[in-house]
């Protein structure tokens, strides 16, 4: 089978097309016919080297990137109970999407409910269960809440935006081009910042009345940070879930005392998926709502996976404006 891997850290010319053997699964696995790809940040924070040192994702060169998508079940390992040959599945948080087939764990594979396409389950996932985390853990929102979202036209900026308004927040986003805030406009955000044009801090501030924002949903980093936190109203909570602009080196804890009793978090998705039964759980609530209705998930591009270095290229150049999607070969027409 064809996959993508890399043998160092660089930028999108590591990426390589390679020939692997197909394993069949192991105990407790499922080996799935990929349809459907998403592509991440995350994904491309691994092939830059920014999680080297992780115990999960910096693993011995070749690495194959890719932590989520959406298929078919090929067979199954020893002592897999609830899944069998042809169910329509989906999963998250395993490394190695990027191919024609992936050998996943069975406690991360879920079945797609029917009349759901492939396609918005795997774009949904990863995405998804990140949003449905925060405004429902992290920061659980409540009706009367106030939230600003960085990023609102992004992939998980314009679920954040859905999801918030479902809980009965109202909601501030930022977005970096004008032609941006249609998009995040069309999600649900109550006001929308050019962040670009417009002190984003300043025009919170001003809408609240001086006072702030309950929480901040932040996916951008470095160039955000020292705003986001000034955009909160006392005891307030900054929730950094991203570095799209660059990693935080550091926050002072004095300057969290003195701007109000603030709250900083670093949450992973994988620390809100801690059990099966948490995972099942939070994946089936952010399917449900897409089968629904209730959720809509915008599909940017879908690109062959060997165009993989331009899914990527695209995705860096922040111009994406919702789900970037690998169509690998083996899949059906």
């Amino acid at each position: 089978m064809k996959a993508i891997e890399i043998s160092e850290y660089g930028g999108r010319e590591v990426l390589r097309v390679v020939d692997v053997a197909l394993a069949q699964p192991g105990p407790d696995e499922v080996l799935i016919r990929l349809d459907y790809v998403g592509v991440n940040l995350f994904d491309i924070y691994i092939r830059e080297g920014l999680y080297a040192k992780s115990p999960a994702y910096g693993v011995p060169f070749p690495v194959r990137l890719g932590i989520e998508g959406a298929g078919v079940v090929a067979s199954v390992g020893p002592e897999v109970e609830d899944l069998a040959e042809g169910d329509r599945v989906t999963y998250c948080e395993a490394l190695g999407s990027y191919a024609e087939y992936a050998s996943v764990p069975a406690e991360r594979v879920v079945k797609i409910p029917d009349g759901l396409d492939a396609k918005f389950a795997a774009a949904v996932m990863l995405q998804g269960m990140t949003a449905h985390f925060l405004t429902h853990a992290t920061f659980p929102l409540k009706p009367g809440d106030t939230c600003l979202i960085h990023a609102g036209a992004g992939g998980v900026g314009q679920l954040l935006i859905q999801l918030a308004k479902l809980r009965g927040a109202r909601v501030f986003a930022t977005v970096g081009h004008r032609d941006k805030v249609a998009v995040a406009k069309a999600c649900g955000a109550d006001e929308v910042i050019l962040y670009r044009q417009t002190d984003f801090r300043e025009a919170v501030l001003q809408a609240t009345g001086g006072v702030g924002v309950d929480v901040v949903y932040d996916s951008v980093g470095r160039d955000t940070i020292d705003r986001s936190l000034g955009s909160l109203r006392p005891r307030g909570t900054c929730a950094l879930f991203g570095h799209a602009s660059g990693p935080v080196v550091a926050v002072e804890p004095k300057v969290l005392g003195e701007r109000g009793s603030l709250f900083l978090t670093r949450p992973h998705l994988i620390h809100y998926i801690l059990s099966r039964k948490e995972y099942t759980e939070r994946a089936s609530a952010v399917l449900e709502y897409l089968r629904s209705g209730k959720l809509e998930v915008t599909i940017d591009r879908v690109f062959p996976l060997e165009d993989v270095a331009e899914a990527h290229r695209r995705l860096e150049s922040r111009k994406s404006q919702g789900k970037i999607l690998l169509r690998p070969a083996a899949a059906p027409p």
